[in-house]
């Protein structure tokens, strides 16, 4: 009597017991994008940069500054003291210690509010900045020149001058502005030696060579245009 051979009962394959199963697990993979990282997602326009916020002050208050009381004040330091470097390097030191007071001031200004209030406070201060210098400047009396000495009494009178000018009130509007507080006061210092410098070794001579009207309508351009800029410019630029 023969032995019949085993029925072999067929087993569907490994592939089709998983899709059987249910769609396979997907084991997780590194995150592509920034949202899967828990990142934020990038900004739509870039933050403004160092070198942005340099030229940008240096331009700026280098204009502003031609005809303004401080260079109508070097005129006359110029005049009396006739010593050229003492009145430099009082001027540079002047407007150093009172720039970084003032970029201070904005930077902690720009601490206390919201992206959107500062952004439209900062574009209308520059606006104002912008009719203010269509007004020609006029120095409030002469410095006491006595035995104090040449870079002493640059120094004081310079640093006082400059106390409440729109040189001052316009780097606490660009320290609010830019995040970069090292790059807004060495430009607005340099913007002030650029049309200092020139007043001190030229003298009254330089007045006579510009056209101050024409001078005043590009530093209102100028701060119009800024003011005009930083309230159109997203909120997110003025963030710190």
């Amino acid at each position: 009597m023969g032995t019949g051979s085993p029925t072999r009962v067929l087993q569907p394959d490994a592939p089709t017991r998983r899709h059987a199963a249910g769609p396979i697990p997907s084991r997780p993979g590194p995150a592509n994008s920034a949202t899967e990282r828990g990142e934020p997602a990038e900004r739509p326009y870039p933050r403004p940069t160092v070198l942005e916020a340099l030229l940008t002050s240096t331009v700026l208050v280098a204009i502003a500054e031609t005809g303004d009381k401080t260079q109508l004040l070097s005129f006359v330091l110029a005049a009396k003291l006739r010593r050229f470097w003492p009145i430099v390097l009082g001027i540079f030191v002047a407007t150093i210690a009172n720039h970084a007071f003032a970029a201070s001031v904005g930077a902690w200004l720009a601490s206390l509010v919201s992206p959107e209030a500062l952004r439209w406070g900062i574009g209308l201060a520059f606006i104002a900045f912008g009719v203010w210098a269509l007004k020609p400047d006029t120095l409030d009396g002469e410095p006491d020149v006595k035995a104090a000495g040449a870079f002493v009494t640059t120094f004081v009178a310079f640093f006082v001058a400059e106390m409440g000018d729109k040189t001052q009130l316009a780097t606490i509007a660009l320290a609010a502005r830019y995040p970069s507080l090292v790059a807004v006061v060495v430009g607005t210092t340099l913007g002030m030696m650029i049309a200092n410098v020139p007043a001190v070794w030229l003298g009254e001579k330089l007045a006579h060579k510009l056209n101050m009207k024409v001078v005043r309508w590009i530093a209102a351009a100028l701060f119009v245009t800024l003011g005009v800029l930083t309230i159109v410019l997203p909120g997110d630029l003025l963030s710190r």
